[in-house]
């Protein structure tokens, strides 16, 4: 103990000598404080106030004691569970099949792999619809069936998958590629055959990968809010959604922060299994650069075979979004399929207000979100300090709280002094950085430590301060991990729902409201007006971000020459 207490006073008298550093250490957790973890406390106190200012755990027992309310509960665990186990197994095969065999077109795969992620979620729900609904392109028209149950558990699923499948594919492209193919060498040469090396080195080395990304599908699927609005249905509860309409349809916003909470409560188990428990577990390898042919991995007719699943997969994906497109330009669909534009001079009528907010909030908190995560991420690779670790768990605890919690969070937080915010600009920019700024700190973390520290030791005996080491050494070091936090920060602010349906107003609103507001009034084609307004818009951000990147570089470059 006395060790450690003295140690943890000479890192109170570092930081005193160097007040700058002090100073944006206190600002960061005075932040966090207020953006992430007050709106949190604010539910919990909300869900425990009675009428009467006593202080109950009834509106707990209440919740789920009505069986719609548990039937939801059930509901949504059931498919969190198996949207992490499919969306794992498709990620998975995608994955082993671009890096263990020689099959042609692995950059179209890739790419059909991530594109979910840049569309957003719901719009796959949308097409679901258009494709599987009473008046489906292949339900009705092209098989004849008017009562596929689109609506519900089975329509649910197909989205759920579509949407986060990628996010299991990312991961576990790194784990799978990183694996030496000298140890399938070694299997071979004891005699194993194709399905014991699989079996017994190459599955055991994903393991940790495999239980990290359903953890994180699990968190992923039970935060959602677009798809299950738009598909769940009356007769199939989700609690994200029975949430949000205990507080705006019943007005009960004690009910509902109660419901927040039971949600909130296996999200936070599986943030803390994945982030403390599985993600030390992890199989390194340390070789050279192996000479081996990876089509010893699976015979040719796996070969083909894996690649069939992957083709029938990435048609099925495009099929979904090529939808959105036709569905844009239809008078009516499933009824008029004549072409028009007039669906995206609506859009301009009644939504151009919707589309430039949306690119305000988008280009004031994607910035914001991005340079935030690389300071955290610098503090907590390079600095030491007492209080890193809650710095470390707290500042990426918005990853774990679902969406429709942190938007219910802050209308208790914010509607009332002294942070009275309900309603303006500044609601939702917070809501978006703080919501996406762990992306930014988790890339910025991984890249960090793989920079030798030597070169900022260098900069620092030169006489660089620390302001001067992040500004001109750290962050040019790492900006393909803050191009990927613009990126994914943009994407999620452009295409977010669960917790900013809670916070737009008369004077701020989203397309994504508007695209569920023209979903639920039966006008498809107009929604899909809006979808593809609002992809374009993603596309064109990405690809001038992209030219600026490549053209600093290349100056950067130029420069040093």
């Amino acid at each position: 103990m006395g060790v450690k207490s003295e140690e943890i006073k000479n890192r109170t008298k570092n930081l005193i000598k160097d007040p700058l550093l002090l100073i944006t250490i206190i600002v960061i957790f005075v932040l966090i404080a207020i953006f992430i973890v007050y709106p949190l406390l604010k539910v919990f106190f909300v869900s425990l106030r009675e009428p009467s200012g006593n202080l109950s755990f009834s509106a707990y027992g209440k919740s789920l004691s009505n069986r719609y309310m548990l039937q939801g509960f059930r509901n949504s665990l059931v498919v969190a569970g198996l949207t992490a186990f499919f969306g794992m197994f498709i990620g998975y095969i995608f994955a082993y099949t671009i890096n263990r065999t020689d099959i042609p077109f692995k950059g179209f795969f890739r790419t059909i792999a991530i594109m979910p992620i840049v569309f957003p979620p719901f719009i796959g729900a949308l097409s679901i619809i258009m494709l599987f609904g009473f008046n489906g392109l292949i339900t009705a028209n092209i098989f004849g069936i008017r009562n596929f149950p689109v609506y519900g558990f089975w329509g649910l699923m197909i989205a759920q998958i579509v949407s986060f499948f990628p996010v299991a594919f990312i991961t576990l492209d790194g784990v799978i590629g990183t694996i030496s193919p000298t140890l399938e060498d070694a299997a071979f040469n004891l005699g194993a055959n194709r399905w014991q090396a699989f079996v017994k080195v190459i599955l055991p080395m994903s393991v940790p990968g495999i239980a990290s990304t359903m953890l994180i599908l699990f968190i992923e699927s039970l935060a959602d809010f677009g798809n299950p609005l738009i598909l769940a249905g009356s007769r199939f509860p989700i609690l994200s959604v029975q949430a949000y309409l205990q507080i705006t349809g019943m007005n009960d916003t004690r009910g509902g922060a109660a419901i927040a909470i039971w949600l909130l409560i296996p999200s936070l188990i599986a943030f803390i299994l994945q982030k403390y428990w599985v993600a030390k577990k992890k199989y390194i390898t340390v070789t050279g650069k192996p000479t081996i042919s990876v089509l010893k991995s699976v015979s040719k007719p796996m070969k083909w075979f894996l690649f069939s699943l992957c083709v029938i997969f990435s048609i099925f994906i495009l099929i979904i979004y090529v939808t959105i497109f036709w569905g844009a330009f239809t008078q009516s669909w499933g009824m008029n399929n004549t072409f028009t534009l007039n669906n995206f001079k609506y859009v301009f009528d009644v939504g151009l207000h919707s589309i430039i907010d949306t690119l305000i909030i988008a280009l004031t908190s994607t910035p914001v979100s991005a340079l935030l995560g690389m300071i955290i991420a610098f503090l907590l690779v390079r600095k030491t300090f007492p209080g890193k670790r809650l710095m470390e768990f707290s500042s990426v605890l918005s990853f774990a709280v679902p969406g429709t919690v942190i938007g219910i969070g802050y209308i208790f937080a914010f509607n009332t002094p002294p942070f009275l915010l309900t309603g303006t600009l500044a609601i939702l920019v917070f809501n978006f950085v703080f919501r996406y700024m762990p992306v930014g700190i988790q890339s910025g973390v991984a890249l960090l430590n793989q920079v030798d520290p030597a070169i900022e030791e260098a900069a620092y005996t030169l006489g660089a301060d620390n302001r001067q080491v992040f500004s001109k050494i750290t962050l040019p070091l790492i900006v393909p991990a803050f191009f990927s936090a613009l990126v994914f920060a943009f994407v999620r602010a452009m295409t977010a729902i669960s917790a900013a349906i809670f916070l737009v107003s008369a004077n701020w609103n989203l397309i994504t409201v508007q695209i569920l507001s023209q979903s639920d009034s039966g006008r498809l084609s107009e929604a899909c007006a809006f979808s593809v307004i609002l992809i374009v818009m993603i596309m064109a951000f990405v690809f001038i971000l992209k030219l600026f990147l490549k053209n600093k570089i290349s100056l950067s470059n130029n420069n040093t020459i």
